[in-house]
Protein backbone atom coordinates (compact mmCIF):
# COMPACT_ATOMS: atom_id res chain seq x y z
CA UNK A 1 0.00 0.00 0.00
CA UNK A 2 1.44 3.63 -0.84
CA UNK A 3 2.13 5.76 1.85
CA UNK A 4 0.08 8.11 3.20
CA UNK A 5 0.52 11.51 3.29
CA UNK A 6 -0.05 13.08 6.92
CA UNK A 7 -2.46 16.33 7.39
CA UNK A 8 -4.18 18.73 9.53
CA UNK A 9 -7.09 20.07 8.67
CA UNK A 10 -8.88 23.20 9.34
CA UNK A 11 -12.23 22.82 9.31
CA UNK A 12 -13.50 25.62 10.86
CA UNK A 13 -16.61 26.59 9.35
CA UNK A 14 -16.79 24.23 5.83
CA UNK A 15 -19.68 21.88 5.54
CA UNK A 16 -18.85 18.54 6.53
CA UNK A 17 -21.03 15.52 5.54
CA UNK A 18 -21.48 12.75 8.10
CA UNK A 19 -23.45 9.44 6.65
CA UNK A 20 -24.92 7.81 9.57
CA UNK A 21 -26.69 8.01 13.18
CA UNK A 22 -25.44 5.57 15.40
CA UNK A 23 -23.25 5.62 17.94
CA UNK A 24 -20.03 5.52 15.89
CA UNK A 25 -21.36 8.10 13.66
CA UNK A 26 -22.19 10.43 16.85
CA UNK A 27 -18.38 9.82 18.30
CA UNK A 28 -16.82 11.25 15.04
CA UNK A 29 -19.62 14.10 15.36
CA UNK A 30 -17.90 14.84 18.62
CA UNK A 31 -15.04 15.26 16.67
CA UNK A 32 -15.88 17.01 13.79
CA UNK A 33 -17.39 19.33 15.98
CA UNK A 34 -14.81 20.32 18.40
CA UNK A 35 -12.73 21.18 15.25
CA UNK A 36 -15.37 23.64 14.55
CA UNK A 37 -17.13 22.01 11.05
CA UNK A 38 -20.20 22.73 9.94
CA UNK A 39 -21.57 19.32 9.75
CA UNK A 40 -24.63 17.73 8.58
CA UNK A 41 -25.93 14.44 9.43
CA UNK A 42 -28.01 12.11 7.05
CA UNK A 43 -29.00 8.58 8.10
CA UNK A 44 -32.61 6.91 8.19
CA UNK A 45 -32.62 6.50 12.02
CA UNK A 46 -30.42 9.05 14.16
CA UNK A 47 -29.54 8.52 17.72
CA UNK A 48 -31.12 11.05 20.49
CA UNK A 49 -27.48 12.44 20.90
CA UNK A 50 -26.86 13.37 17.31
CA UNK A 51 -30.89 15.05 17.56
CA UNK A 52 -29.06 17.12 20.56
CA UNK A 53 -25.89 18.03 19.26
CA UNK A 54 -26.61 21.39 17.16
CA UNK A 55 -25.60 19.95 13.81
CA UNK A 56 -28.40 19.89 11.33
CA UNK A 57 -29.74 16.41 9.96
CA UNK A 58 -31.97 14.47 7.93
CA UNK A 59 -33.66 11.50 8.96
CA UNK A 60 -33.55 9.27 5.29
CA UNK A 61 -31.38 7.67 2.98
CA UNK A 62 -28.45 9.27 1.73
CA UNK A 63 -28.52 10.27 -1.78
CA UNK A 64 -25.35 11.90 -3.99
CA UNK A 65 -26.65 15.27 -4.30
CA UNK A 66 -26.20 15.31 -0.42
CA UNK A 67 -22.28 15.65 -1.28
CA UNK A 68 -22.98 18.98 -2.66
CA UNK A 69 -21.06 21.82 -1.12
CA UNK A 70 -19.00 19.63 1.40
CA UNK A 71 -15.27 19.98 1.89
CA UNK A 72 -15.22 16.19 3.66
CA UNK A 73 -17.69 13.30 3.97
CA UNK A 74 -17.45 10.45 6.67
CA UNK A 75 -19.06 7.88 6.09
CA UNK A 76 -20.46 5.09 9.25
CA UNK A 77 -22.82 3.31 7.60
CA UNK A 78 -23.05 -0.15 7.02
CA UNK A 79 -20.59 -0.97 4.11
CA UNK A 80 -22.80 -0.78 1.10
CA UNK A 81 -23.87 2.59 2.14
CA UNK A 82 -20.73 3.37 2.53
CA UNK A 83 -19.84 2.00 -0.88
CA UNK A 84 -21.91 4.36 -2.63
CA UNK A 85 -20.81 6.94 -0.53
CA UNK A 86 -17.58 6.50 -1.85
CA UNK A 87 -18.35 6.54 -5.20
CA UNK A 88 -20.42 9.33 -5.18
CA UNK A 89 -17.77 11.52 -3.50
CA UNK A 90 -15.15 10.23 -6.14
CA UNK A 91 -16.64 11.37 -8.96
CA UNK A 92 -16.49 14.81 -6.83
CA UNK A 93 -13.03 14.83 -6.07
CA UNK A 94 -14.07 14.68 -2.03
CA UNK A 95 -12.48 12.64 0.33
CA UNK A 96 -14.08 9.61 2.47
CA UNK A 97 -13.30 8.75 5.79
CA UNK A 98 -15.22 5.71 5.91
CA UNK A 99 -15.18 4.33 9.72
CA UNK A 100 -13.97 0.89 10.00
CA UNK A 101 -14.27 -0.05 6.40
CA UNK A 102 -10.60 1.12 5.04
CA UNK A 103 -11.82 -0.42 1.72
CA UNK A 104 -13.94 2.63 0.66
CA UNK A 105 -11.84 4.85 2.56
CA UNK A 106 -9.28 7.70 0.67
CA UNK A 107 -8.81 9.52 4.34
CA UNK A 108 -8.52 8.18 7.83
CA UNK A 109 -9.25 9.88 11.08
CA UNK A 110 -6.13 8.31 13.22
CA UNK A 111 -5.78 8.24 17.32
CA UNK A 112 -5.65 11.47 18.49
CA UNK A 113 -3.39 12.98 21.77
CA UNK A 114 -4.31 16.96 22.66
CA UNK A 115 -1.98 18.87 24.87
CA UNK A 116 -3.00 22.70 24.58
CA UNK A 117 -2.03 23.57 21.17
CA UNK A 118 -0.03 19.98 20.45
CA UNK A 119 -1.68 17.77 18.56
CA UNK A 120 -0.37 14.13 17.55
CA UNK A 121 -2.11 11.59 15.39
CA UNK A 122 -1.43 8.04 14.99
CA UNK A 123 -3.01 6.12 11.94
CA UNK A 124 -2.29 2.21 10.98
CA UNK A 125 -4.00 2.99 7.74
CA UNK A 126 -7.37 1.90 8.54
CA UNK A 127 -6.54 -1.71 9.22
CA UNK A 128 -5.33 -1.93 12.60
CA UNK A 129 -7.76 0.70 14.82
CA UNK A 130 -6.96 -1.50 18.04
CA UNK A 131 -3.56 -1.35 17.54
CA UNK A 132 -3.59 2.31 17.13
CA UNK A 133 -5.71 2.89 19.87
CA UNK A 134 -2.88 1.59 22.12
CA UNK A 135 -0.38 3.90 20.55
CA UNK A 136 -2.27 6.98 21.18
CA UNK A 137 -2.20 5.60 25.10
CA UNK A 138 1.21 4.80 25.37
CA UNK A 139 2.29 8.08 23.93
CA UNK A 140 -0.20 9.57 26.25
CA UNK A 141 1.54 8.51 29.47
CA UNK A 142 4.83 9.42 28.13
CA UNK A 143 4.61 13.02 26.79
CA UNK A 144 5.53 15.50 29.35
CA UNK A 145 2.63 17.08 31.57
CA UNK A 146 3.94 20.37 30.85
CA UNK A 147 4.29 20.40 26.89
CA UNK A 148 2.05 23.57 26.91
CA UNK A 149 4.93 25.15 28.51
CA UNK A 150 7.02 24.45 25.59
CA UNK A 151 4.82 25.84 22.77
CA UNK A 152 4.31 29.03 25.01
CA UNK A 153 8.37 29.22 24.97
CA UNK A 154 8.95 28.23 21.32
CA UNK A 155 6.24 30.87 20.18
CA UNK A 156 8.31 33.65 22.48
CA UNK A 157 11.54 32.30 21.14
CA UNK A 158 10.31 32.65 17.45
CA UNK A 159 9.21 36.03 17.97
CA UNK A 160 13.05 37.06 19.48
CA UNK A 161 14.41 34.90 16.48
CA UNK A 162 12.44 36.99 13.84
CA UNK A 163 12.93 40.05 15.73
CA UNK A 164 16.95 39.19 15.45
CA UNK A 165 16.89 37.27 11.65
CA UNK A 166 18.33 33.88 13.48
CA UNK A 167 19.01 31.93 10.42
CA UNK A 168 16.87 28.89 10.29
CA UNK A 169 19.68 26.60 11.00
CA UNK A 170 20.94 28.26 14.36
CA UNK A 171 17.67 27.76 15.62
CA UNK A 172 17.43 24.21 16.71
CA UNK A 173 19.87 24.40 19.64
CA UNK A 174 18.83 27.76 20.65
CA UNK A 175 15.32 26.23 21.29
CA UNK A 176 16.90 23.39 23.46
CA UNK A 177 18.33 25.87 25.46
CA UNK A 178 15.71 27.84 25.85
CA UNK A 179 13.62 24.53 27.06
CA UNK A 180 16.40 23.47 29.27
CA UNK A 181 15.98 26.99 31.01
CA UNK A 182 12.62 26.46 31.71
CA UNK A 183 13.26 23.87 34.39
CA UNK A 184 17.00 24.71 35.91
CA UNK A 185 15.82 28.01 37.44
CA UNK A 186 17.87 30.47 35.85
CA UNK A 187 16.41 33.35 34.17
CA UNK A 188 16.61 33.77 30.53
CA UNK A 189 18.70 36.87 29.30
CA UNK A 190 15.61 37.44 27.21
CA UNK A 191 12.47 36.71 29.07
CA UNK A 192 10.10 38.93 30.01
CA UNK A 193 8.25 39.42 32.87
CA UNK A 194 5.62 36.34 33.21
CA UNK A 195 8.11 34.13 31.42
CA UNK A 196 6.75 30.47 31.72
CA UNK A 197 9.54 28.38 34.52
CA UNK A 198 8.97 25.02 36.43
CA UNK A 199 11.63 25.06 38.53
CA UNK A 200 12.00 23.32 42.49
CA UNK A 201 13.78 20.53 40.87
CA UNK A 202 16.57 19.45 43.38
CA UNK A 203 17.03 16.00 42.89
CA UNK A 204 20.33 14.85 41.56
CA UNK A 205 20.47 13.96 38.37
CA UNK A 206 23.32 11.16 36.74
CA UNK A 207 24.97 11.36 32.98
CA UNK A 208 26.25 8.16 31.32
CA UNK A 209 28.34 8.43 28.71
CA UNK A 210 27.56 5.85 26.64
CA UNK A 211 29.30 3.73 23.41
CA UNK A 212 26.53 2.96 21.21
CA UNK A 213 29.10 0.07 18.93
CA UNK A 214 29.13 -0.10 15.10
CA UNK A 215 25.59 0.27 14.59
CA UNK A 216 23.46 -3.07 14.92
CA UNK A 217 21.98 -3.25 18.27
CA UNK A 218 23.04 -6.32 18.91
CA UNK A 219 26.65 -5.69 19.59
CA UNK A 220 25.36 -3.05 22.41
CA UNK A 221 26.67 -3.75 26.07
CA UNK A 222 23.97 -4.88 28.61
CA UNK A 223 24.56 -2.31 30.38
CA UNK A 224 24.16 0.25 27.34
CA UNK A 225 20.90 -1.34 27.25
CA UNK A 226 20.11 -0.74 30.44
CA UNK A 227 20.88 2.81 30.04
CA UNK A 228 18.84 3.58 27.68
CA UNK A 229 16.06 2.43 29.18
CA UNK A 230 16.05 4.24 32.17
CA UNK A 231 17.06 6.97 30.04
CA UNK A 232 14.67 10.28 30.82
CA UNK A 233 17.06 12.28 27.96
CA UNK A 234 19.12 11.00 25.38
CA UNK A 235 21.50 13.04 23.29
CA UNK A 236 23.24 11.25 20.70
CA UNK A 237 25.54 11.79 17.76
CA UNK A 238 25.32 11.43 14.08
CA UNK A 239 26.30 7.98 13.60
CA UNK A 240 23.83 6.57 15.85
CA UNK A 241 21.80 3.86 14.70
CA UNK A 242 18.08 4.88 14.70
CA UNK A 243 17.19 0.88 15.69
CA UNK A 244 19.42 1.98 19.32
CA UNK A 245 17.40 5.17 19.74
CA UNK A 246 14.51 2.76 19.80
CA UNK A 247 15.55 1.20 23.02
CA UNK A 248 15.02 4.51 24.97
CA UNK A 249 11.32 3.99 24.69
CA UNK A 250 10.43 6.36 28.01
CA UNK A 251 13.42 9.67 26.96
CA UNK A 252 13.21 12.14 25.08
CA UNK A 253 15.84 12.70 22.33
CA UNK A 254 18.01 15.27 20.61
CA UNK A 255 20.22 14.88 18.02
CA UNK A 256 23.76 16.81 18.98
CA UNK A 257 25.62 15.19 16.96
CA UNK A 258 28.08 16.99 14.20
CA UNK A 259 29.40 16.24 10.24
CA UNK A 260 32.06 17.70 8.67
CA UNK A 261 30.85 21.26 8.25
CA UNK A 262 27.26 20.86 9.75
CA UNK A 263 26.77 21.04 13.90
CA UNK A 264 23.82 20.60 15.01
CA UNK A 265 25.29 22.02 18.67
CA UNK A 266 28.68 23.28 20.00
CA UNK A 267 30.51 21.27 21.90
CA UNK A 268 30.16 24.01 25.03
CA UNK A 269 26.85 23.92 23.93
CA UNK A 270 25.99 20.21 24.77
CA UNK A 271 28.59 20.51 28.18
CA UNK A 272 25.91 22.93 29.39
CA UNK A 273 22.73 21.12 28.14
CA UNK A 274 24.15 17.37 30.04
CA UNK A 275 24.56 19.86 33.11
CA UNK A 276 21.30 21.71 33.48
CA UNK A 277 19.51 18.28 32.89
CA UNK A 278 21.56 16.56 35.68
CA UNK A 279 21.29 19.72 38.24
CA UNK A 280 17.34 18.82 37.38
CA UNK A 281 17.46 15.68 38.37
CA UNK A 282 17.07 13.87 35.01
CA UNK A 283 19.00 10.68 33.87
CA UNK A 284 21.30 11.71 30.89
CA UNK A 285 22.50 9.42 28.16
CA UNK A 286 25.48 11.17 25.85
CA UNK A 287 25.46 8.41 23.15
CA UNK A 288 27.77 8.05 20.53
CA UNK A 289 29.06 5.58 18.53
CA UNK A 290 32.03 3.64 18.98
CA UNK A 291 33.71 3.75 22.20
CA UNK A 292 32.80 7.42 24.05
CA UNK A 293 36.28 7.85 24.40
CA UNK A 294 37.81 6.63 20.94
CA UNK A 295 37.54 10.01 19.05
CA UNK A 296 34.39 10.87 20.85
CA UNK A 297 35.19 13.92 23.07
CA UNK A 298 34.33 11.79 25.16
CA UNK A 299 37.17 12.71 27.82
CA UNK A 300 36.26 16.20 27.39
CA UNK A 301 32.57 15.92 28.53
CA UNK A 302 33.85 13.88 31.37
CA UNK A 303 35.90 16.60 32.46
CA UNK A 304 32.80 19.45 32.52
CA UNK A 305 30.81 16.90 34.20
CA UNK A 306 33.60 16.42 37.33
CA UNK A 307 33.86 19.89 37.03
CA UNK A 308 30.55 20.91 37.46
CA UNK A 309 29.84 18.23 40.22
CA UNK A 310 27.53 15.98 38.06
CA UNK A 311 27.67 12.40 38.71
CA UNK A 312 28.67 10.58 35.80
CA UNK A 313 29.74 7.25 34.65
CA UNK A 314 30.88 5.58 31.42
CA UNK A 315 29.88 2.70 29.46
CA UNK A 316 32.43 1.30 26.97
CA UNK A 317 31.43 0.47 23.58
CA UNK A 318 32.94 -1.54 21.12
CA UNK A 319 34.87 0.35 18.84
CA UNK A 320 34.65 0.58 14.93
CA UNK A 321 38.27 0.69 14.81
CA UNK A 322 38.31 -3.53 15.70
CA UNK A 323 34.94 -4.40 15.35
CA UNK A 324 34.53 -3.14 11.78
CA UNK A 325 37.79 -4.69 10.26
CA UNK A 326 36.81 -8.13 12.38
CA UNK A 327 32.77 -7.98 10.29
CA UNK A 328 34.91 -8.52 7.18
CA UNK A 329 36.76 -10.65 8.26
CA UNK A 330 40.20 -9.07 8.91
CA UNK A 331 42.13 -9.64 11.69
CA UNK A 332 44.03 -6.56 12.92
CA UNK A 333 46.70 -8.66 14.50
CA UNK A 334 47.77 -11.95 12.79
CA UNK A 335 50.69 -14.07 14.06
CA UNK A 336 54.21 -13.94 11.56
CA UNK A 337 52.30 -10.96 9.67
CA UNK A 338 51.24 -8.07 12.22
CA UNK A 339 52.03 -7.72 15.81
CA UNK A 340 50.38 -4.73 16.36
CA UNK A 341 47.91 -2.30 15.11
CA UNK A 342 47.51 1.55 15.06
CA UNK A 343 44.29 3.90 15.04
CA UNK A 344 44.52 7.16 13.69
CA UNK A 345 42.07 9.60 12.65
CA UNK A 346 42.15 10.43 9.31
CA UNK A 347 40.38 14.19 9.70
CA UNK A 348 43.71 15.80 10.02
CA UNK A 349 46.32 15.09 7.94
CA UNK A 350 49.50 16.59 9.94
CA UNK A 351 47.75 14.55 13.30
CA UNK A 352 48.37 11.55 10.91
CA UNK A 353 51.51 12.39 9.41
CA UNK A 354 52.46 13.00 13.08
CA UNK A 355 51.03 9.10 14.05
CA UNK A 356 52.88 7.23 11.61
CA UNK A 357 55.82 8.42 11.29
CA UNK A 358 58.67 5.95 12.83
CA UNK A 359 55.95 2.79 12.28
CA UNK A 360 58.11 0.37 10.27
CA UNK A 361 56.22 -0.14 6.67
CA UNK A 362 54.73 -2.86 6.51
CA UNK A 363 54.64 -4.57 10.04
CA UNK A 364 51.71 -2.62 11.85
CA UNK A 365 48.34 -2.62 11.06
CA UNK A 366 46.96 0.64 10.26
CA UNK A 367 43.07 1.73 10.63
CA UNK A 368 41.77 4.90 10.17
CA UNK A 369 38.64 6.31 10.95
CA UNK A 370 37.15 9.48 9.81
CA UNK A 371 39.72 9.50 6.91
CA UNK A 372 36.78 8.63 3.78
CA UNK A 373 37.49 12.19 2.67
CA UNK A 374 40.94 12.71 2.51
CA UNK A 375 42.23 8.67 1.85
CA UNK A 376 43.63 8.93 -1.14
CA UNK A 377 46.30 11.84 0.47
CA UNK A 378 46.11 9.89 3.68
CA UNK A 379 47.10 6.56 1.60
CA UNK A 380 50.18 9.12 -0.31
CA UNK A 381 51.74 9.71 3.22
CA UNK A 382 52.48 6.30 4.04
CA UNK A 383 53.68 5.81 0.03
CA UNK A 384 56.06 8.52 0.46
CA UNK A 385 57.67 7.31 3.96
CA UNK A 386 58.48 3.73 2.06
CA UNK A 387 54.95 1.83 2.63
CA UNK A 388 54.74 -0.79 -0.61
CA UNK A 389 52.23 0.33 -3.40
CA UNK A 390 51.35 -3.22 -3.03
CA UNK A 391 50.40 -3.22 0.71
CA UNK A 392 46.78 -4.70 1.00
CA UNK A 393 43.99 -2.44 1.39
CA UNK A 394 40.64 -2.29 2.77
CA UNK A 395 37.58 -0.07 3.40
CA UNK A 396 34.63 -1.47 5.21
CA UNK A 397 31.28 0.83 4.93
CA UNK A 398 28.32 0.52 7.05
CA UNK A 399 29.99 -1.99 9.28
CA UNK A 400 27.78 -4.40 10.73
CA UNK A 401 24.59 -2.78 9.11
CA UNK A 402 22.69 -4.72 5.96
CA UNK A 403 24.39 -2.37 3.73
CA UNK A 404 27.80 -3.04 5.29
CA UNK A 405 29.71 -2.84 1.91
CA UNK A 406 33.43 -3.67 1.50
CA UNK A 407 36.53 -2.44 -0.84
CA UNK A 408 39.58 -4.62 -1.28
CA UNK A 409 42.77 -3.52 -3.22
CA UNK A 410 46.09 -1.83 -2.67
CA UNK A 411 47.48 1.31 -1.64
CA UNK A 412 48.71 2.19 -4.87
CA UNK A 413 45.01 2.00 -5.63
CA UNK A 414 43.84 3.59 -2.45
CA UNK A 415 46.44 6.64 -3.10
CA UNK A 416 44.71 6.96 -7.00
CA UNK A 417 41.68 8.29 -5.63
CA UNK A 418 39.30 6.58 -8.24
CA UNK A 419 37.72 4.29 -5.74
CA UNK A 420 34.04 4.00 -6.32
CA UNK A 421 32.52 3.31 -3.08
CA UNK A 422 29.42 5.56 -2.50
CA UNK A 423 28.35 6.17 1.34
CA UNK A 424 26.85 8.56 3.64
CA UNK A 425 27.71 6.13 6.36
CA UNK A 426 30.77 5.30 8.77
CA UNK A 427 33.72 3.81 7.21
CA UNK A 428 37.21 2.33 8.40
CA UNK A 429 40.42 1.85 6.40
CA UNK A 430 42.64 -1.07 7.15
CA UNK A 431 46.40 -0.52 5.46
CA UNK A 432 48.11 -3.81 5.70
CA UNK A 433 49.22 -7.33 4.77
CA UNK A 434 46.33 -8.76 7.38
CA UNK A 435 43.55 -7.17 4.77
CA UNK A 436 44.85 -9.78 2.72
CA UNK A 437 43.80 -12.50 5.26
CA UNK A 438 40.30 -11.91 5.19
CA UNK A 439 37.48 -14.58 5.25
CA UNK A 440 34.59 -14.03 3.76
CA UNK A 441 31.74 -12.53 6.21
CA UNK A 442 27.72 -12.28 5.92
CA UNK A 443 27.18 -9.11 4.34
CA UNK A 444 30.18 -8.10 2.28
CA UNK A 445 30.22 -7.34 -1.53
CA UNK A 446 32.80 -6.12 -3.88
CA UNK A 447 32.00 -2.84 -5.24
CA UNK A 448 32.51 -2.67 -9.03
CA UNK A 449 35.14 0.03 -9.11
CA UNK A 450 37.25 -2.80 -6.65
CA UNK A 451 36.69 -5.99 -9.28
CA UNK A 452 37.20 -3.22 -12.22
CA UNK A 453 41.07 -2.34 -10.94
CA UNK A 454 41.64 -5.94 -9.42
CA UNK A 455 40.98 -5.35 -5.56
CA UNK A 456 39.47 -8.56 -4.52
CA UNK A 457 35.78 -8.95 -3.18
CA UNK A 458 34.60 -11.27 -0.80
Amino acid sequence: MPQLLPLFLKLTGRRVLLVGGGAVAAGKLRQLLAADAHVHVVAPVIDEEIRRSGASFEERPFIAPDLDGAWLVVAAGPPEVNRQVAAAAETRHIFVNAVDDPVNATAYLGGVVRRDDVTFAISTSGDAPALTALLREGLDAVLPPDLGAWVGESRRQRAIWKRDRVPIDARRHLLLEALNGLYDGTPDESAGEGSPSVSGRSRQGHVSLVGAGPGDPGLLTRRAVARLRSADLVLYDALVDRRVLKLARRAQRFFVGKRPGRHAMTQPAINTLMIRAARRGKRVVRLKGGDPFGFGRGGEEAMALRAAGVELDVVPGITSAIAAPTLAGIPVTHRGVSGAFLVVGGHDESAFASAIRGVEPGRTTIVVLMGMGRRAALAQQLLDIGWGGGTPAAIIADASKSEQTVWRGTLEELASGQIDLQTDGPATIVIGHVAALATRARGDRATPKAAATGGRGM
